[in-house]
């Protein structure tokens, strides 16, 4: 089946599902089109009160789907667009939805799906769940907007690790550092999940969308809004330069060719 975000109903609860199983919900560039799409209509809507995000088969997201990556990855113009327009449309729909957005978060929850879980309001993981974002091993940064919505959610200290040392967490560090609020069993994530999203859905919707609005008001960065300060802004305009680099295209192709890169 085609790698695609799905959207459907459980009642007041709207439930996203990521799919690309065979790459454990690795992100294509159209599954990012279709992220936007899906909390686009969400926002416009009236009939959901919760938003259960969720992966396919056992994983949240891996990160991006890096076979698609030499197509576009090393000509700097496509690089930000993937990054400003793909990706930042999906991330900032997100971000823009009054409607609660519960993550259930299983396996693998990586660079990109660090990124979408750091959108969702509440954040439920398996106990056995992974997460970090491994991309130094790839020979190239995350995004700017990315780099501070990351940090803003799963803190500073944190994102640094991920980072610069490519560290793999377990779920329960990210519990204790404030990333994630529930975590249950394997067996019992998505269960857990749709609790906690019927819980909201039970409350007063607008209510809900008005608390949405007053938090992001009190506590988005600029920078994740679109209006960056000078200083940020400065770096995005020259964060894609990197894209022609023998770094990044020796750590795209070792990891297609499954060996060690050699930076």
């Amino acid at each position: 089946m085609t790698a695609h975000v799905a959207c459907t109903g459980d009642g007041a609860v709207a439930v996203v599902t990521l799919s690309n199983p065979r790459k454990l919900n690795a992100m294509t560039r159209a599954m990012w089109r279709e992220l936007a799409e899906v909390f686009a209509r969400v926002q416009a809507g009236a009939a959901w009160r919760c938003v259960l995000v969720r992966g396919e088969g056992g994983h949240f997201c891996a990160g991006g789907d890096i076979a698609e990556y030499p197509d576009f990855r090393f000509d700097a113009a496509s690089l930000r667009d993937f990054h400003e327009g793909d990706v930042w449309g999906g991330l900032a729909a997100m971000l823009a939805c009054d409607v609660p957005i519960v993550a259930a978060i299983e396996g693998h929850c990586m660079g990109a799906g660090v990124e979408i879980a750091s959108c969702c309001d509440i954040r439920v993981a398996a106990d056995d769940a992974k997460f970090g974002a491994p991309i130094a091993r790839l020979g190239f940064p995350m995004a700017p907007r990315e780099a501070a919505l990351v940090a803003r959610a799963a803190g500073e200290a944190t994102a640094r690790q991920m980072l610069l040392e490519a560290a793999v967490l377990e779920a329960a560090d990210m519990q204790a550092r404030g990333f994630l609020q529930y975590l249950a069993p394997a067996a019992q994530v998505q269960g857990r999940a749709r609790e906690t999203a019927a819980r909201i859905a039970a409350l007063a919707p607008q209510a809900a969308r008005l608390n949405k609005r007053t938090l992001r008001a009190l506590n988005q960065p600029p920078a994740l809004a679109g209006q960056a300060p000078e200083a940020i802004e400065t770096i995005v305009k020259t964060a894609y330069d990197y894209a022609d680099s023998a770094e990044h295209r020796e750590g795209i192709a070792a990891f297609l060719g499954k060996r060690p890169a050699r930076f």
